[in-house]
């Protein structure tokens, strides 16, 4: 056996060892640990809660219906669930950093999926979230968008509403399954008309061993029982009288169903181009809901673009990476603003290429799922 080999299978055996440590630590933690009853005051004593100590602040929260926003699911990877907590918090941690800066740290400002609730505690709520709400509901529908992209009605409880946003997002439970021993929350984009409050439409997309999108899948059947909260998010049409500009790929369409069919209603006739990026025509979505759009927004046009065509698709359309073909239609975008939605690293694509063409970086509009 060569040196390569042996070092190989010494890096390889440290690294079960460390993560078989990091399990039993974990474990450790949650079941030998006995914090006992914890309180936390909300808000200088606005709302008091005793909990039991143990579970992140995230969860513990979510647990006594109230809702923090957090597109991963509690992973700690988006860094959306900030809150501010003046006591009982432990020092920043590691994973928190890349989350926060110097401002918001002086500020006691944390990301509640990474701390513990280990003693009594003082956080900060921001007011509009004590209105978010869970809502016990059912799937109506689950229609294939294409090969990897469904399209998922729910209806609410008979008698409840939704107020929805137009860029808004809400929060799925993917319940306990073979492969999921506790339920998980991820967010996905409401895609659904705003004026129709008794459903939410989701675009999810299928995710390779992702806990939700595996649930969605392979386990959720029409007519079975649902379960969401929010609404959550800032991304909304701005009030201004600006050229748009949208950008988006896969499921990221979904926020931009919402908004047109706003636009729609409203008769919103601000210049809009929808540029959606795809590899292939077979990943395309919505084309007969975008030509219906495009016949209804006198100044919108959707310009679909394909990054890696196949000869068989007889594409007739724009190619390459939908940044690029962006940069084609603008020399100069100084005086107008710009609506994202996809993957972190498109996001941050579609940012360098809108400021290379002179947008301002606030006038540029996004949510970040991780």
């Amino acid at each position: 056996m060569s040196n390569l080999q042996l070092f190989a299978i010494g890096v390889g055996s440290l690294c079960l060892i460390c993560g078989i440590l990091a399990v039993l630590l974990v474990i450790a933690d949650r079941y030998l640990n006995d914090y006992g009853e914890c309180k936390i005051s909300v808000n200088d004593g606005e709302k008091e809660l005793n909990v039991k100590g143990g579970s992140s602040v995230l969860t513990t929260l979510k647990d006594e219906g109230l809702f923090i926003p957090s597109a991963c699911g509690g992973r700690g990877s988006c860094g959306m669930c900030k809150l501010q907590v003046d006591a009982g918090g432990p020092p920043v941690l590691p994973t928190e950093e890349p989350h926060l800066s110097k401002e918001e740290m002086a500020d006691n400002v944390r990301i509640c999926c990474q701390i513990k609730v280990r003693e009594d505690m003082e956080i900060r709520v921001p007011e509009e979230l004590f209105s978010i709400k869970e809502y016990e509901g059912s799937v109506e529908s689950i229609t294939d968008l294409n090969h990897d992209i469904k399209l998922v009605r729910f209806a609410l409880p008979e008698g409840e509403e939704l107020n929805i946003i137009p860029g808004q997002y809400v929060q799925l439970q993917a319940p306990k399954y073979k492969k999921n021993p506790e339920p998980v929350y991820r967010a996905y984009s409401v895609a659904s008309d705003p004026l129709d409050k008794t459903h939410v439409d989701l675009c999810i997309r299928l995710v390779p061993n992702g806990i939700c999108t595996t649930y969605v899948f392979e386990h959720m059947k029409e007519g079975g029982p649902a379960v969401f909260n929010g609404p959550y998010g800032d991304f909304k049409l701005s009030e201004t009288d600006k050229e748009m500009v949208f950008i988006a790929g896969g499921s990221g369409m979904a926020p931009f169903l919402s908004m047109l069919a706003h636009m729609k209603n409203e008769g919103i006739d601000r210049k809009v181009t929808y540029f959606f990026g795809a590899r292939a025509k077979r990943d395309l979505i919505c084309l007969d809901e975008m030509k219906a759009f495009e016949e209804a927004i006198p100044n919108f046009t959707f310009v679909p673009c394909l990054s890696e065509a196949d000869p068989d698709d007889n594409w007739q359309g724009e190619t390459g990476l939908v940044t690029t073909v962006m940069e084609k239609f603008f020399d100069d975008l100084s005086d107008k603003e710009a609506y994202l939605c996809g993957s972190p690293g498109m996001i941050d694509a579609s940012v360098v290429a809108l400021t290379g063409r002179g947008m301002k970086e606030e006038n540029i509009f996004y949510d970040k799922f991780a």
